[in-house]
């Protein structure tokens, strides 16, 4: 979809097409309600600026909605079609490190409370092993401030995406 067919569409239907950069409402609201934009530079500068305020509970919820890294997101919606784009390089590791990663993620899991999440994109699964186990030493503050920061990541390249197709 381009910035201009996203500017012109309802409000609910321009919702629907920004919630999987991610699903949080007010996040959303702000996108939205800020249309129309003279183009994506400014709809990025306004979703950045809106990221700044969300919460623990904001941040923890719209987690839920992400897959463990190294394994492949379920169903037909446009964050799972997201999502297996974004983890395409995983799947082409060797068998060891995707067992590394899997073995992180629950390590993490248990001592966090939430799955692992970092912007794939780009990365190789060797380098979100290093940076998983790297975060298994932060306090859960600090932790909340990393996963908050990588979400905030995939929404700006998500929506950049959805923006310029």
């Amino acid at each position: 979809m381009s910035l201009t067919v996203f500017n012109r569409l309802d409000a609910d239907a321009a919702a629907d097409m920004i919630r999987p950069c991610a699903d949080i409402p007010r996040w959303i609201e702000t996108v939205v309600s800020s249309r129309p934009y003279s183009n994506v530079e400014e709809a990025l500068s306004v979703a950045k600026n809106a990221t700044a305020e969300w919460s623990a509970q904001e941040v923890d919820g719209a987690l839920s909605g992400h897959p463990r890294i190294g394994e492949r997101a379920d169903g037909e919606d446009k964050e799972a079609e997201l999502s297996r784009a974004e983890q395409a390089g995983v799947e082409a590791e060797d068998a060891q490190v995707l067992a590394d990663l899997a073995r992180g993620n629950r390590e993490y899991e248990e001592r966090f409370g939430h799955i692992f999440l970092i912007r794939a994109a780009g990365r190789s699964a060797r380098e979100m092993l290093d940076e998983l186990h790297r975060r298994l030493s932060n306090s859960p503050e600090d932790e909340l401030d990393e996963s908050a920061g990588q979400l905030r990541e995939i929404a700006l390249l998500r929506l950049e995406g959805i923006l310029n197709a």
